[in-house]
């Protein structure tokens, strides 16, 4: 389970307004204080300003809405790279929120910096799909298709002529294909990047439920760990395995370490193969109420995500129906069957879950971002943060078989950037990082990333990372 966090954790623990202070504020020229906790599902805030956004038509299309109710400035600035207060004042402003108190801050010397030397490598404009995005991409829909077909159609699991019509190989590979489709199409468009077109990136995003996952519970989460990364207390990636093992380097004695975590280096790569199991089975997509996001403060109750929910269980439906009732048909209700099917979401789910737990997970990465806010009261930058909580391995080629996962580093500075220019801007970041003595990891291989995760989560496991040294008289 993750941490004890208040409900309200992720709207800067905004309180209610007393009568008193209301009445500070004239009606006729200021707008009323409220609480975060009092918006409506059509309504955000953005640095203490609350908008209604019933009517607002977005550029980026309705996907703003998904978000109503809830506080987005981290949301919104970390997706509008271009942004200035021109862009709000399209939207109607309708009231104030009271104890806005930002961990982070935007608009700082390295911000602006990198920003600018990226963007004259991306012109603006330009920095959604190319055209090798979109052919690769669609090599990836089109080997899904095939395999698909071909899993839920075949009889020869058990009785093939050839070792490619075998159970086993059908399973692996088809693993592999849906793998692909949520590292290389669904990636992109689900953080609208994929195309400038809002349908687009929404047809696209659809790719997640092709691959047995769900469209909204996915950026529920995936949009609040990117504008939390490695926060033990909002990044629901952070919490999101507990308490079978632990990504967070708990304290020496904190009631979130458990005795089997000193095992977690040797177990959790077998854990990660559950993970195909675990999410065609969540009930979540019944409400797409995603509990790790809604943990943390977001709020999912708007019309825009109620509407959504009988699309989720249809499109759920018809991925059981096609991996797991029609293989039953096809070969026999067995225990061999059932094996094909758990091997081959045993597949996705490696090919998946592993390259996802290196991205934030390795030797010193930052798992505090905000320690020094907590000390001094000071926002820390966002940018900063979200270097120095990421990883980066390989180059242009493991960036066109991950779609980009491997430039993470790249993705969480720019994450409405397509991952076709990661490889251009990589050694740009790299200069800029090293200017403003931001630390960036950087691996020339995988399995160096790899051996570094490994040794995080043994040393996140065992505290090795809190025991004292006498020798150094450091801890």
């Amino acid at each position: 389970m993750p941490p004890n966090a208040s409900s309200n954790i992720l709207r800067n623990r905004l309180i209610n307004s007393s009568d008193a202070a209301s009445d500070e504020y004239d009606a006729a020229t200021q707008p009323p204080l409220r609480s975060i906790k009092r918006l409506s599902g059509t309504e955000l805030a953005i640095d203490g300003i609350i908008y209604d956004i019933a009517d607002f038509v977005h550029p980026g299309g309705e996907v703003i809405k998904f978000f109503g109710g809830n506080d987005v400035t981290i949301q919104y600035k970390m997706i509008h790279p271009y942004h200035t207060s021109k862009h709000l004042e399209k939207m109607k402003a309708v009231g104030k929120v009271v104890d806005y108190e930002p961990e982070y801050k935007f608009d700082t010397p390295f911000e602006r910096e990198i920003k600018a030397e990226v963007f004259k490598i991306v012109r603006r404009g330009r920095e959604f799909g190319t055209p090798g995005y979109f052919f690769r991409a669609f090599l990836y829909i089109a080997f899904f298709f095939f395999m698909q077909y071909t899993f839920a159609t075949s009889t020869t699991f058990f009785n093939y002529a050839t070792w490619y019509e075998s159970g086993v190989c059908i399973a692996v590979v088809f693993g592999v294909a849906q793998a692909f489709i949520g590292l290389n199409v669904q990636h992109d468009a689900n953080h609208g990047a994929a195309s400038k077109r809002p349908w687009v990136n929404d047809l696209l995003g659809f790719g997640t439920d092709l691959i047995g996952s769900n469209k909204w519970n996915w950026m529920a989460q995936h949009w609040t760990h990117h504008a939390y990364t490695n926060h033990s207390e909002k990044d629901p990636d952070s919490f999101s395995s507990e308490p079978m093992f632990a990504f967070n380097d708990y304290p020496i004695g904190h009631p979130k370490r458990k005795w089997w975590h000193k095992f977690q280096g040797v177990y959790f790569i077998f854990m990660l193969g559950f993970y195909w199991l675990s999410t065609v089975f969540n009930p979540q997509v019944m409400d797409l109420r995603q509990r790790g996001a809604q943990y943390v403060g977001i709020q999912m109750e708007n019309d825009y995500i109620v509407k959504r929910r009988k699309y989720a269980i249809a499109l759920r439906v018809v991925y059981m129906f096609l991996n797991i009732y029609s293989p039953f048909a096809n070969n026999g209700l067995s225990l061999a069957t059932f094996g094909i099917i758990m091997l081959m979401g045993i597949s996705e789910s490696l090919t998946l879950s592993l390259l996802f737990s290196l991205s934030h997970n390795f030797i010193h990465s930052d798992r505090d971002p905000t320690a020094s806010y907590k000390k001094t009261g000071e926002s820390i930058c966002w940018f900063k943060s979200q270097v120095e909580t990421s990883s980066t391995y390989g180059g242009a080629i493991s960036g066109y078989l991950t779609g980009g996962l491997n430039f993470q580093v790249e993705h969480h500075l720019f994450p409405r950037m397509s991952s076709a220019w990661y490889p251009y801007i990589a050694p740009k970041v790299r200069e800029i990082c090293k200017k403003h003595n931001v630390k960036y990891a950087y691996y020339p291989w995988i399995w160096q990333n790899l051996f570094s995760t490994f040794s995080y989560m043994h040393r996140a496991g065992t505290g090795a990372n809190w025991e004292l040294k006498p020798l150094s008289g450091r801890a």
